[in-house]
């Protein structure tokens, strides 16, 4: 049997879902969250539907032999999920956690033993690619041993990234699905995915839902990232069409901020207390706060969650460190911290940064998710053509685990709706029903059996417009290099499966030697055509620099072969960048996977 197999292979949890392929079982029909079997003590193993995102990396004698085997591995060495989790809170220095936020940090090399970060020699570490490559190999086999005679690596797989992954993220993405086993993977963003499982859980009342003219505003707050997403819902011949309108920049900020923000206002309390805490126990203190913010988000009743981080001396049990969070520390921290009341031009902050700064995950600077989302729709204003201050968006669509706190969402529509309030606008509604938890993975598994042409499928095409580097042609000046401009291969929205040809002008392709082709992005410049140029690329604004494609390309050492070029995002969501040599035989071809649907 075939399967629409939806993966989130988050920064905090992992889940996978499925359904029949079958067109006629109908929308949804027998769609399931696979139950995942992991470690949750030594020696126990249960199954549940989220897998935490976490690696432990056990020491040689830590463990009995035999005590952290899985049904399909009974030698295992790295354990992944709950118990990696749990236990690796006591010992941060061997858990590998946010792996999905260093696969998107473009200055580190991502495919070295980096993680975890900071950890002591004796510890053998791992690159954030195979940190990722084990949470979906253990999907895999846990499908594989679930559903026998179906292997995952045969199946149509539909992994969710965040909207705002670079095409590097991306790539690093698919290398991981491949080493874990998963030959054949979609990619789909992660607010498209949240929409999708809410199409599908509203069935046909969706029409009702949504109306021709609304704006959908998907603001989604996961563990690692902020996403906004804009969706516009359009009339064609009598039936209602999604259409993605914008999506946000990478920003680096969600639930891993807050639980440190936790850990660092329990660690005042500790220090007037007299209690001194090491960085060691601090990194414990951390995800102490993680599991105690879950609590109480999950349980409304208690008004405190206990709190204990292991001493560092010789007597274990005694030396423990003890506190609690408190329900009234847990909604101060978090709303007025990252969800102030902030006004509609209130850009993020820029702290001045010293002169050297141990590198890290290169979190956003300003913590207000509140400033972060007011600044996205005052840009898209512009972006869109709009004759308003900023985008109004008419309904919104809350996903990501944060939002598991009803005061967060009550927060967020506040602040949208007073924004719109001053501006002369309606508010904006709240759609119900999401799955905080499980939206992305059932929303990746319903757009796997949407593609096969059933039900109604988000357009959209590329999210960003790209564009190529091109060397300005400038007699050599001393102590100067040629200004690079940016020529646009691929406008915004341009659709999967189209080509388009670069009107001719005077290019020439560096052949026979090493070279470097660099390339931009914008998701604000909406406007631009293939072929249309920017000068000073290097100082736009409007532009983001991608990781370049480094190569030598067949032909003649050091020619500069006179080229047209042509542009084309293939059905798997690469933009190939083909250089046809004029008057001749000769071509090549580059590509960058922009693919984010």
């Amino acid at each position: 049997m075939k399967y629409a197999i939806g993966i989130d292979l988050g920064t905090t949890h992992s889940a996978l879902s499925f359904q029949p392929m079958d067109a006629k079982a109908g929308r949804g029909a027998g769609q399931a969250v696979l139950p995942v079997p992991q470690l949750t003590a030594p020696g126990t193993v249960e199954s549940k539907q989220l897998l935490p995102s976490f690696l432990y990396l056990a020491g040689p004698a830590e463990f009995p032999a035999g005590s952290l085997a899985l049904p399909w591995n009974k030698n295992l060495g790295l354990v992944t999920g709950e118990f990696a989790r749990t236990h690796g809170a006591k010992v941060p220095t061997r858990m590998v956690s946010s792996a999905k936020s260093w696969l998107c940090h473009p200055t580190v090399d991502r495919r070295a033993a980096i993680l975890p970060w900071g950890a002591p020699p004796d510890v053998t570490k791992v690159s954030p690619v195979e940190a990722s490559a084990k949470y979906l190999e253990h999907l895999r086999q846990a499908w594989d041993r679930e559903l026998k005679g179906t292997p995952l690596a045969d199946q149509e797989v539909v992994v969710t990234v965040p909207a705002s992954f670079d095409a590097a993220a991306r790539d690093l993405t698919l290398e991981a699905a491949k080493q874990a086993g998963l030959p054949r993977v979609t990619l789909l963003e992660e607010p498209q995915a949240a929409l999708y499982a809410w199409l599908e859980a509203m069935g046909e009342g969706w029409r009702k839902s949504l109306k021709p003219g609304d704006v959908l505003l998907v603001v989604d707050v996961g563990g690692g990232t902020s996403d906004f997403s804009l969706i516009g819902v359009s009339e064609v011949a009598g039936e209602l069409q999604l259409e993605r309108l914008a999506v946000g920049d990478h920003i680096l900020l969600g639930g891993d901020n807050m639980d440190l923000a936790l850990a660092y206002t329990l660690n005042e309390k500790l220090k007037t207390a007299g209690k001194n805490l090491d960085a060691w126990q601090l990194s414990a203190l951390t995800s102490a706060c993680r599991v105690a913010k879950e609590h109480l988000y999950e349980n409304e009743k208690p008004e405190k969650a206990p709190i204990a981080v292991a001493s560092r001396g010789s007597s274990l049990v005694g030396g423990t460190i003890k506190t609690e969070l408190l329900r009234e520390e847990l909604e101060r921290v978090l709303t007025e911290g990252f969800f102030p009341k902030t006004k509609i031009d209130e850009a993020p902050s820029q702290q001045r940064r010293s002169g050297l700064a141990q590198v890290g995950l290169p979190y956003a600077q300003d913590a207000a998710i509140t400033r972060h989302l007011g600044a996205f729709l005052t840009r898209q204003a512009t972006s869109l053509s709009l004759k308003t201050a900023f985008a109004r968006p008419t309904a919104v669509l809350f996903n990501g685990g944060v939002f598991k706190a009803t005061t967060l969402r009550t927060r967020v529509m506040e602040s949208l709706n007073g924004w719109l309030k001053t501006d002369g606008a309606p508010p904006a509604r709240e759609l119900e029903g999401a799955d905080l938890d499980l939206a992305v993975a059932r929303g990746a598994a319903y757009y796997g059996w949407v593609k096969a042409g059933h039900g109604i499928r988000i357009r959209g095409g590329t999210a960003r417009s790209y564009y190529v580097g091109v060397e300005s042609s400038m007699p050599a000046v001393p102590g100067f290099t040629p200004p690079v401009k940016a020529l646009c291969v691929a406008p915004f929205g341009m659709e999967e499966g189209t080509q388009a040809d670069v009107p001719p002008q005077e290019f020439g392709l560096v052949v026979g030697e090493p070279t470097r082709f660099r390339f931009f992005s914008s998701s604000t410049r909406r406007e631009d055509k293939v072929g249309d140029f920017l000068e000073n690329a290097e100082h736009s604004k409007d532009l983001e620099e991608l990781p370049p494609i480094e190569t030598s390309l067949e032909g003649s050492g050091g020619a500069l072969v006179p080229v047209n070029l042509q542009a084309a995002v293939t059905e798997l969501g690469a933009l190939e960048v083909r250089c046809l040599e004029r008057g001749g035989e000769g071509r090549w071809k580059l590509e960058l996977n922009v693919r984010q649907e």
